[in-house]
């Protein structure tokens, strides 16, 4: 009989059995030695975990290169379409494919029009990392920004370099950093795009394409929200100053014909516009590009719409004021040739709103507006109730008490709010529930309550003054409730700080409720809440954005939907909506208003949450109150049913089970259909080892 192996020999085993696609376990096993010794240095005596994991690393990555470069053959000697996605923003979606050299500031000279201009800048150089990706038989490169770049002494100015990573510009105060960001992203971008183009084949560095007139039928470029939205002028620049590829009028089609636009917000504070003094400081020449853009397009307004100066100055790109800014999202639908929103409801809004009018006049040239939501998000992959909830929710219950001393029942509703801060997702609408419940524990303490761990987390622009109180607010509320001991585990309030990736995939899979509870006809979609509905929450919120299509999938009685609807909201709009109305009908409502504003939560500082206070009373835009007497209810109906384990673990299934339709597969797939004008191929492209034929 074999002697029993001690823990250090099991812990030196690496067992390499049912790893996908190893045809050759030997091999793999040698491979794993190899890069231990020779890539690593290390042997068995010295080896970590961590150095057995990227041994095994190294050697599943050779098994795949041969497919890779197999894959980039196979692209080069049929020459499909290919498509970027360019992000880079705030929220849940971001992809970003870059690549190339460019440049930046510098001064004009030379131009007539559109025509010949040369830049001369400060230079940049885009180094592109790339990451491999499996589709079927087949695989891909997913491009990955970073690099840095150095700025060249001009005209006697100081030598020196400038670091510039490529990081979310949300971390950075600097406007004119995030706008070197974006330009810097987008231009290796494009740069890379027309390399690839002009040498179709695979391996040649010689150009053997020089006309670009077939450059829409192989490159799709989706715009993914206004952060990319220099990809325009840029691509004009290199159509007609580079490449000299073309007149304006001519590489204006294919830049139109190129480039597709998801729209991600409705919003109009959100819709980004650059200052044209930084533009005119940082990009002159795209500036030059943007005002001919602008102008051309304002003659065919002029012409549809002759002597409507009003609507000449909402359409125009260029938006005059104090201050003069570029609209980027304008940019961005008048040159493309394909609209969306990010969920089919968020479509619809967009239709009827400004952007729709300006999108409509210049999409009667042969545009196409998707109305459905092609994005409809993407869930990354992940354990679906598997390890079990409950254990979940007990290794995040440890987290809570070690890193914010608040100790909490894990048997309690996990009842997770976490996304950006901001007034249209309703953050204080969740706050005022928290201090019903509150007030209800401490008016009849004996009676039978649900017990809630109430968790609210996300980041603030820093210059958002709303949206740095309502954090301030969650935390007070915390303090007061979490240290009551009439309340003990019944109710715990806490604020998820730096909320981020390693964090969401802590809390995602421990939470039992996800809210959502934005007014209707704000958010566009909203990729959180697909990944909660994956991971088993059930959802409470408004019909907003991707909710609508959740409860489409699921079935609306599977969500704990409340409040108005669209219409509702526009009709409260029309009538005028009076926040006072409310206040005084629904005392709990009274109550918790009047503890913040009288400082019950803030008792060093009273008047600290005035602000707040005087918005929901006199100009709160998104109609908290309206939707506070339906929300408490659903969240009873909530309560309610996570008292039968049975029926709750009844309704997760059906959640997970209808979340299919928001996989990425469906979403790309639906992208290249409708959009950048592909179909997806069966072709098996042979294993390396197995002959070409």
């Amino acid at each position: 009989m074999a002697r029993p192996l001690s823990d250090q020999e099991r812990r030196k085993q690496i067992s390499v059995r049912g790893l996908a696609g190893a045809e050759n376990v030997a091999e793999l096993k040698r491979a794993f030695n190899r890069h231990l010794h020779f890539t690593l240095v290390k042997d068995r005596n010295v080896a970590t975990p961590r150095d057995y994991f990227h041994a095994l690393a190294h050697a599943v990555r050779d098994h795949l290169v041969g497919r890779w470069l197999r894959t980039q053959q196979y692209y080069y000697e049929k020459d499909p379409k290919v498509g970027g996605w360019g992000g880079g923003g705030n929220g849940g979606v971001n992809r970003v494919f870059c690549g190339g050299s460019v440049g930046l500031y510098g001064a004009l000279w030379g131009a007539v029009g559109l025509c010949g201009a040369r830049w001369g800048s400060v230079g940049l150089c885009g180094v592109p990392w790339g990451t491999m990706g499996l589709r079927g038989a087949q695989w891909g490169t997913v491009g990955l920004g970073g690099a840095l770049w150095g700025s060249v002494g001009l005209c006697g100015a100081q030598w020196g370099s400038v670091g510039l990573s490529v990081a979310p510009p949300q971390f950075f105060e600097g406007k004119e950093l995030r706008l070197k960001q974006e330009y810097f992203v987008v231009a290796a971008t494009l740069h890379d795009i027309v390399r690839r183009f002009k040498s179709a084949k695979f391996g040649s560095r010689d150009p053997v394409r020089t006309a670009f007139d077939t450059f829409p039928d192989k490159v799709a470029i989706q715009l993914n929200d206004t952060h990319p939205s220099l990809a325009i002028p840029e691509l004009m620049r290199i159509l007609v100053d580079e490449e000299k590829a073309a007149l304006p009028p001519q590489a204006w089609d294919v830049t139109v014909r190129t480039c597709a636009y998801t729209n991600h917000t409705v919003l109009p504070e959100a819709l980004e516009r650059w200052p044209v003094h930084l533009l005119e400081s940082l990009l002159p020449r795209h500036l030059e590009i943007i005002y001919e853009i602008n102008q051309r397009f304002l003659d065919r307004v002029y012409a549809t719409f002759p002597g409507d100066h009003e609507r000449l100055r909402r359409m125009s790109l260029v938006e005059e004021g104090a201050v003069k800014r570029i609209n980027m999202a304008h940019l961005c639908i008048v040159g493309a040739h394909a609209v969306n929103g990010v969920a089919r409801i968020h479509s619809e809004i967009l239709k009827q709103s400004g952007l729709w009018g300006l999108w409509g006049l210049w999409g009667s040239c042969g545009g196409l507006w998707v109305s459905g939501g092609v994005c409809g998000g993407s869930v990354p992959p992940g354990p679906v109730l598997s390890p079990p909830p409950q254990e979940n929710k007990a290794k995040f219950a440890a987290l809570l008490e070690r890193d914010y001393g608040v100790r909490v029942n894990p048997a309690a509703l996990f009842d997770v709010q976490v996304k950006r801060i901001h007034e249209y997702k309703r953050q204080l609408l969740n706050c005022l529930h928290v201090i019903t419940l509150y007030n209800r524990i401490k008016k009849e303490p004996n009676k039978a309550f649900v017990p809630r761990t109430v968790m609210i987390g996300g980041k603030a622009a820093p210059g958002y003054h709303m949206a740095k109180l309502i954090i301030r607010l969650v935390t007070a509320i915390g303090e007061v409730v979490n240290n009551d001991p009439a309340v003990g585990d019944r109710l715990k309030v806490i604020f998820l700080e730096n909320y981020r990736v390693s964090l969401a995939e802590k809390v995602i899979p421990a939470a039992d409720l996800s809210e959502q509870i934005s007014t209707a006809g704000t958010e566009a979609s909203g990729t959180g809440n697909m990944k909660f509905m994956l991971n088993g929450a059930l959802t409470i919120g408004t019909m907003d954005g991707a909710n609508v299509e959740m409860a489409e999938e699921a079935g609306e009685e599977n969500l704990f939907i409340f409040g108005m609807r669209v219409d509702d909201v526009e009709r409260l709009d029309r009538q005028g909506y009076r926040a006072r109305d409310y206040y005084e009908r629904l005392p709990e409502l009274r109550a918790a208003v009047d503890q913040v504003s009288s400082g019950f939560f803030s008792p060093r500082q009273p008047d600290l949450f005035r602000d707040v206070v005087n918005m929901l009373m006199n100009h709160d835009r998104f109609k908290v109150f309206a939707d506070y007497e339906d929300y408490v209810k659903c969240q009873e109906r909530v309560s309610a049913l996570y008292q039968n384990p049975r029926e709750w673990t009844r309704t997760v299934i059906r959640n997970v089970a209808a979340a299919g339709k928001f996989s990425s597969d469906r979403t790309i797939a639906q992208y290249a259909r409708e959009i950048w004008g592909a179909e997806p191929t069966r072709h098996r492209i042979p294993a390396p080892d197995e002959p070409r034929h």
